[in-house]
């Protein structure tokens, strides 16, 4: 983290970080949506998209608060994760086996952005930025359903189509 100093500057880094990181998201999420096969996994991601478009702007209100511009920093993290996603939407697979990978990538970023959120909102309470605080919690609270959403497509059939070879 270049010149942080501060448990501010850090937190303030990853603010910037996981800005990058919405981003790459939503530039992601038409890949996902055009490779699901099932309509309701292709829903899902649709929703998705339009949460991730507001939790880039609860991040932009998050900024504002703090008095400063939003700004990303590359979220070489979540650009693996992706990358990872895209391959296995390309890959060649079909039906219910590339849902069932693709629900897997999805929870990947779920799972990170969870850990990053919950590590935020703790961050931000500790320094005194409750509006902050608030705004990231919701943005947390999202990511945690989606994950929840995820496992039970999973568990509704597709995985046991993918499994079956249907």
């Amino acid at each position: 983290m270049p010149n942080a100093r501060t448990f501010e500057d850090v937190f303030v880094h990853e603010l910037q970080d996981i800005y990058n990181a919405e981003q790459q998201i939503l530039k992601a999420l038409p890949t996902m949506i055009d490779a699901a096969e099932s309509d309701e996994l292709s829903t899902t991601f649709k929703e998705h998209m339009e949460e991730t478009r507001r939790q880039v702007t609860r991040l932009e209100k998050a900024f504002a608060d703090l008095d400063l511009k939003p700004k990303g920093i590359r979220c070489e993290g979540m650009e693996g994760i992706l990358n990872e996603g895209k391959e296995l939407a390309e890959d060649g697979m079909d039906g219910p086996l590339r849902d069932a990978a693709l629900i897997g990538a999805a929870q990947r970023v779920e799972h990170y952005e969870t850990a990053v959120y919950g590590t935020l909102v703790a961050w931000a309470r500790t320094l005194g930025h409750d509006r902050v605080a608030n705004l990231l919690s919701e943005t947390l609270a999202e990511e945690e359903r989606a994950d929840s959403r995820l496992t039970e497509l999973a568990e509704s059939g597709i995985n046991t189509r993918a499994a079956a070879g249907q």
